[in-house]
């Protein structure tokens, strides 16, 4: 009975998620479909999204470089002019950064009291919700037609300031559950997120910078580019015969920031002779999701088999907690609906890549990341479908998009 049931679940999925290509009305939730569609066939088939022969598929530097893939994907669509927004609306950013980063992990922290899960599960609850907020956001604040300017900036400077803010919550909320190093789990958010939006950014600002600001830009690569080349042919060993092994991590975190310059430089060179590269780096970015989805379910498909159903209901509560306290303190903060629904999306939905990276990094990607594999789907259906809602029900300042 399982050949016939399993084969039809998953062409099932496939051909549903193809056939919303064609539907107008229902084109938008594409990519939540596909997410569905490879979440069903990891779950039948994982043994299949493993191994191809003897190479492990979901070696932690294939999932490092996916995951990087998808936060410059992600990052090409960012522009340093997001940066002015701050200045432009200090109180609008600073609400938002403020409920992301207390609401979510606190909640996170509360289900797996309520749910009592196993102490790796429960810590991936709470990883996801002190991730900075993800760029899906920025697409609902646009369905929704509500303040995408300030979406889009508090996205930005969550994702900036990730490094300190996720291992410092990680560390207080779950420290008990798994081993958290501040140190490690900052490095690990700058090379997964920081160094590729980085890159991303480069090749933003060398669009329209100026001949001297090119030059600083063009400098500091040749500087990183032979920085790089010469610490794997002796310069390592010379740098730890001279500094302690704090300073040593700290010369290596400073190498990975000045990658992002060869990395935004070289891009930018690609991209200026195939003009084609920038817009198809965003599907690229949906490719690397799919890929940590599938790799995340089938490294955890027995846990999500005992528990798959209670991280739903979580991911359901996490989710609905952000909408919630988002968009009522936005409010009570004094922010009009327009900027209280981009923060209710900011607050809501979290950056599951992120969360998935770091999983695998700990080498815990079938218990930590399991969370992420659940809410990653959860979040964007319900945050395609409060953005319809909202969209068909403006409010009287809905042509308010500036952050004026």
């Amino acid at each position: 009975m399982n050949l016939i049931w399993q084969p039809i679940v998953v062409i099932f999925a496939i051909a549903f998620a193809i056939s919303l290509r064609f539907s107008k009305n229902f084109r938008g939730y594409q990519f939540t479909a596909w997410i569905i569609a490879v979440v069903a066939a990891a779950m039948v088939y994982p043994q299949h999204f493993l191994h191809v022969g003897d190479f492990d598929i979901k070696n932690k530097w294939v999932m490092l470089i996916a995951i990087q893939l998808v936060m410059f994907g992600m990052g090409t669509q960012m522009s340093l002019h997001d940066f002015a927004g701050v200045a432009k609306a200090p109180r609008g950013v600073f609400v938002g950064i403020l409920c992301h980063f207390t609401v979510m992990p606190l909640v996170g922290l509360a289900l797996t009291k309520i749910f009592r899960f196993e102490p790796e599960i429960a810590a991936g609850i709470i990883l996801i919700g002190s991730c900075s907020s993800g760029l899906a956001s920025n697409v609902m604040a646009y369905m929704a037609k509500s303040n995408l300017a300030l979406s889009v900036t508090v996205t930005t400077v969550t994702t900036m300031i990730a490094p300190v803010m996720t291992p410092l919550w990680m560390k207080l909320l779950a420290g008990t559950m798994v081993e958290v190093s501040f140190f490690k789990m900052m490095v690990e958010i700058i090379k997964i997120v920081l160094v590729p939006i980085a890159a991303a950014l480069i090749h933003d600002y060398l669009k329209h910078a100026s001949p001297s600001g090119k030059k600083i830009i063009f400098g500091i690569t040749a500087f990183a580019i032979v920085w790089l080349v010469a610490l794997p042919v002796g310069g390592w060993a010379i740098l730890q015969k001279q500094f302690s092994t704090d300073a040593l991590a700290t010369i290596s975190l400073a190498g990975f920031l000045l990658s992002a310059f060869v990395i935004g430089v070289a891009y930018h060179s690609l991209a200026k002779r195939l003009k084609w590269l920038d817009v198809t780096m965003p599907t690229l970015a949906i490719v690397g999701i799919l890929y940590v989805t599938a790799m995340t379910t089938a490294s955890g498909r027995d846990n999500l088999m005992e528990v798959g159903a209670l991280l739903f209901i979580a991911s359901v509560m996490h989710n609905t907690a952000g909408y919630f306290f988002g968009y009522f303190l936005s409010r009570a903060a004094g922010l009009d609906k327009n900027s209280a629904r981009s923060i209710a999306f900011e607050v809501g939905l979290q950056n599951g890549g992120m969360a998935s990276g770091l999983a695998s990094a700990m080498g815990k990607l079938g218990t930590v990341g399991l969370a992420a594999a659940i809410f990653i789907p959860w979040m964007n259906i319900s945050g395609s479908v409060l953005a319809n809602y909202w969209s068909k029900r403006p409010t009287k300042d809905f042509l308010k998009v500036d952050l004026s």
